[in-house]
């Protein structure tokens, strides 16, 4: 990565002509300073009160720091520095000092925050807070598991609280300002990012995307208590092209704003208050001069009123797309889009004084991007380190730690990591593991006893040394009383030495059972970390044969940052659990579902392919004219000849089935559940009606659990093809043995709006067809129709809510999240 040295002073670069224009603008004593390397206190920056927290106003309170502030002050507060060497450097200081600082990055230390802030409140003009950005994505401390991990567990409420937690922890440190929720969906394993994102569906998304923002956010009173969110990235950043991060995105505005805008807009009706630009380009234009997205959608459409912040250097890297000329002209091109704040590389802080001195970029461009800025910082809930006027506190020693790693925190991250787990197989009922029958159980493989890599990607603050292990939880939950034989297997996941596999095999055969941890190491998932293939990486399939072949019962444990094509490892199982990147208390986590302390109720959020030659594999594809039969098998050299010509010409592989290895929404229970009792309130409704869906779920198990019910619809004929399937909805059920439960959703006819091509949003009138089930191939179902003449709305994506709207807007259908339930 290129780095960026801070340069504090712009205008020392000015051209003559440019410098004359600048004198106009910002005042000729201001430029002289600027020049010079000081602060001139002048006409044109007059003593004025410091920025007022707690203003009771907060929109006047904006215009009036507006309004007082130098054109170099305002570019200030549009710049976001990283302290590359862990520590504020003397130029950064200066630049703070004078207002040419609006945010600070990655700070090493709570120590180093505390300086920063207080060098505004004590030495600056205006006393403009920082804010302090940094990755808090799945945890700070107490690392949850990662993003993906907690989509399985389709529970709003329990993600909601996860937030809360990292939001607590973070801002206990200084930090005020979180790059996450990432909405992208994700279609492509391949993609490392798919690990931070909530899965392959919209629908899920924004209810889990809503979620995350509420928790990290703690609105109250119109205030932000915890982090400020920030939804990410904008747009289409999921579909970089063949799973290479940073790569093109090429798509119709009809999947567009289908698929991958509903989440953002979600989130904006959370109260999501920033929005970051996605790297990638979208139809040939980078996302950060991307004027349709930022401008036409995003402001102009949804009328949202917070910040636009660039990802990191993404500004200066549209040189090297080819879409601008050179830094300057980025930065012309990121500003006039709608880009509100650069992240880390300097384009802005170079360059917009002379942009807005040549006519370039209009002044009234520039206040409306601090006027943002200002707002967001009046809308962080005051505290001695965002407070201007607050009495000097002793902040390096009095920084609150009694937040990090409390007792109650660690208890909810192990119970997101449980319900986070998939029960993907347990043949002959293998799990729950009868501890009063263990005398020996051989815990092998990579990822068994893996402190740092069970954190996953983007955990920057968590600690190995915080991390309990499977193995260790183990060792806690058995005691004494059971032998437990550790064998690696290999050394990590992607290790080539097969040294250790003959000592697994021998570990395994001398035990009742055989627990095998395998997977990916954390640094194989997350930014910049994409795979040609999906298969478990280095000598860990041989590992699976072969602790498979030593003929006692194998339950594998998958711990990964993506769906991995584990076909053969699961046929040589008896077991499965998918895992993902639990987090700190993962292995507890693990051990209560393998011990039967817990019942899995995990479910996928995302597809899981067979081979990586199927990718893109994602359930709500279209059904083609020539759709694969559901008995479909490949082609042998014998058959061919003498295969039925329908079953040859239909929209399958000539060598492997166009099926998934386990489909979108699924997951075991160790209860079992049957659906039946399927109704509909009525056989047709209006535009104006909700249709009741109805069906019983029973619970024929032997044990108490938790089943995600899910509502699928297909509209059966549409002017532009719709996918098989759509979610439209989920609940949660607890479910007693032999206890039936009674489920109900109501489906709105908005529901069953799309976008087309024309940017209309339609409703049709037509058939539809309705399922109720445990996962994506729902089979209980009918049909319905919907009635009238139908409509075609010329209107953005959603109307989402501005974050300096004081009334909240209802979450429009197309944007909406699932019925969560209880």
């Amino acid at each position: 990565m290129k780095s960026i040295e801070w340069r504090r002073s712009s205008l020392c670069r000015l051209s003559t002509w440019a410098t004359i224009a600048a004198c106009v603008l910002i005042g000729a004593a201001d430029l002289i300073a600027a020049e010079a390397g000081t602060h001139v206190e002048s006409a044109a920056a007059p003593r004025v009160s410091p920025f007022n927290a707690n203003a009771d106003d907060r929109n006047a309170e904006a215009e009036r720091l507006l309004a007082a502030m130098t054109l170099e002050e305002k570019i200030g507060q549009m710049c976001q520095v990283w302290p590359e060497t862990g520590e504020l450097t003397p130029a950064i200081r200066d630049s703070v000092r004078n207002g040419e600082i609006g945010s600070l990055i990655n700070c090493a230390t709570p120590e180093l925050i505390a300086e920063g802030q207080r060098l505004v409140r004590e030495e600056s003009r205006l006393g403009i807070p920082l804010l302090i950005g940094r990755d808090v994505v799945h945890g700070y401390r107490t690392v949850f598991p990662i993003p993906l991990g907690q989509a399985a567990s389709w529970n709003p409420e329990l993600i909601e609280q996860a937030a809360g937690v990292a939001a607590a922890e973070a801002r206990s440190q200084g930090v005020n300002w979180t790059f996450a929720p990432m909405v992208d969906v994700a279609r492509d394993p391949r993609w490392g990012r798919v690990a931070e994102t909530l899965g392959e569906d919209p629908s899920l998304i924004c209810s889990l995307a809503a979620a995350m923002v509420r928790g990290f956010q703690q609105e109250r009173d119109g205030r932000v208590h915890g982090l400020i969110a920030c939804a990410k990235h904008f747009a289409a950043y999921g579909l970089a092209e063949g799973g290479r991060d940073y790569n093109r995105a090429s798509l119709s505005i009809a999947d567009l704003h289908n698929i991958h805008l509903p989440p953002f807009a979600a989130s904006f009706n959370a109260g999501c208050r920033t929005v970051m630009t996605t790297f990638s380009e979208v139809n040939g234009v980078p996302g950060t001069a991307h004027a349709y997205l930022l401008r036409n959608v995003l402001s102009d459409g949804w009328k949202f009123g917070g910040v636009v912040v660039s990802d990191w250097n993404s500004v200066i890297e549209m040189v090297t797309h080819g879409h601008s000329s050179d830094e300057s002209d980025a930065a012309r091109q990121a500003v006039n889009a709608g880009v509100h704040m650069e992240m880390v590389s300097t384009a802005f802080h170079t360059h917009l004084a002379q942009l807005a001195g040549q006519g370039a970029i209009e002044l009234s461009v520039i206040d409306d991007a601090v006027r943002r800025i200002l707002r967001l910082k009046l809308d962080l809930a005051a505290t001695a380190e965002n407070a201007a006027t607050a009495e000097k506190s002793e902040l390096p020693g009095a920084i609150a730690t009694s937040e990090l790693l409390r007792p109650r925190s660690l208890e909810l991250a192990r119970r997101v990591a449980r319900e986070s787990v998939v029960l993907l197989k347990n043949a002959g009922d293998v799990l729950p593991l009868q501890r009063e029958r263990l005398r020996r159980v051989a815990v092998i493989g990579p990822l068994a006893d893996a402190s740092l890599s069970q954190l996953g990607c983007w955990a920057v603050d968590g600690r190995a040394a915080d991390s309990i292990t499977p193995l260790a939880a183990l060792q806690d939950a058995l005691g004494e009383s059971v032998e437990i034989t550790h064998v690696r297997g290999a050394a990590t996941s992607y290790a080539e030495d097969t040294g250790e596999i003959e000592s697994a095999k021998q570990a395994a055969a001398g035990a009742d059972v055989a627990l095998l941890f395998v997977g990916e190491d954390a640094v194989l998932s997350g930014e910049a970390r994409s795979r040609s293939t999906l298969e478990l990486p280095g000598v860990q399939p041989e590992l699976v044969q072969a602790v498979a072949a030593a003929g006692k019962p194998v339950v594998l444990v998958v711990l990964a940052g993506r769906p991995l094509t584990i076909g053969e490892e699961c046929n040589a199982a008896d077991a499965v659990l998918y895992a993902w990147h639990p987090g700190t208390m993962g292995g507890p986590a693990i051990a209560d579902i393998l011990l039967g302390v817990a019942n899995p109720c995990g479910k996928l959020p995302v597809t899981f392919p067979k081979h990586v030659g199927q990718i893109p594999l994602y359930y709500s594809h279209s059904n083609t004219g020539r759709p694969s039969p559901a008995d479909y098998r490949p082609l042998t050299a014998s058959q061919g000849p003498d295969l039925p010509v329908d079953f040859q010409f239909r929209s399958h592989y000539v060598d492997g089935d166009p099926f998934p290895l386990f489909p979108f929404g699924y997951g075991l229970s160790f209860a079992r559940y049957e659906y039946d009792g399927f109704e509909l309130g009525s056989s047709s409704i209006s535009s104006q009606q909700k249709l009741a869906v109805r069906a019983r779920v029973t619970n024929v198990g032997s044990r108490a659990g938790v089943e995600v019910v899910q509502l699928y619809v297909r509209d059966l004929a549409a002017a532009q093809v719709r996918p098989v399937r759509e979610l439209k909805a989920f609940r949660r059920v607890y479910i007693r043995p032999g206890e039936s439960q009674r489920v109900e959703f109501a489906l709105a006819a908005d529901d069953l709006r799309y976008f087309d091509n024309e940017g209309r949003h339609v409703l049709e009138p037509g058939k539809f067809a309705v399922w109720i089930g445990g996962d994506s191939t729902a089979t209980l179902g009918g049909e319905f129709e919907l009635t009238g003449d139908g409509s075609a709305e010329q209107r953005p994506a959603a109307v989402a809510r501005s974050p300096q709207d004081d009334l909240p807007t209802a979450l429009p259908t197309e944007a909406g999240g699932a019925d969560d339930g209880a």
